[in-house]
């Protein structure tokens, strides 16, 4: 019900609640946040997302079909409804961007400048005094 009426369902609010405290905590979880969110998970997810899953998809339907499909995929995965929208358009970005390129680095560099640009933004707005669990769930 929560994907359709837009609050976030109890799962969703409990990773936000697990990850928040790590943010702006200190230089090490900070570090490693990155680490994992603007490194790791994109060389994951676009090797999965672009390099297999909408690659396999491009022999059975074109390749538009193939990007929509695999960023519909890609914003599911994430098992957060509430942010399903905001997750298909970049997955969808991803996927024109590797179909443009055929260069998976490209996807790669893209989702790691956005996952670090999300963590180093509410760092610093967390360093700055504001709320961020308040600006995140939008209470």
């Amino acid at each position: 019900m929560s994907a359709f009426n837009g609050e976030p369902p109890q799962r969703e609010t409990d990773a936000l609640a697990r990850l928040l405290p790590l943010i702006g905590s200190s230089s090490i979880s900070t570090a490693s946040l990155l680490g994992i969110t603007g490194v790791l998970a994109p060389i994951l997810e676009e090797t999965v997302f672009r390099g297999f899953f909408m690659v396999s998809l491009t022999k059975w339907v074109p390749t538009p079909l193939a990007v929509v499909i695999s960023g519909a995929v890609f914003a599911l995965a994430h098992l957060t409804p509430g942010q399903f929208p905001q997750l298909f358009v970049l997955g969808t970005a991803l996927g024109f961007s590797y179909a443009q390129t055929r260069n998976l680095l490209t996807p790669i560099t893209i989702h790691a400048l956005w996952n670090s640009g999300v963590i180093l933004l509410l760092t610093f707005l967390q360093l700055q005094g504001y709320d961020i669990r308040e600006i995140i769930q939008g209470t």
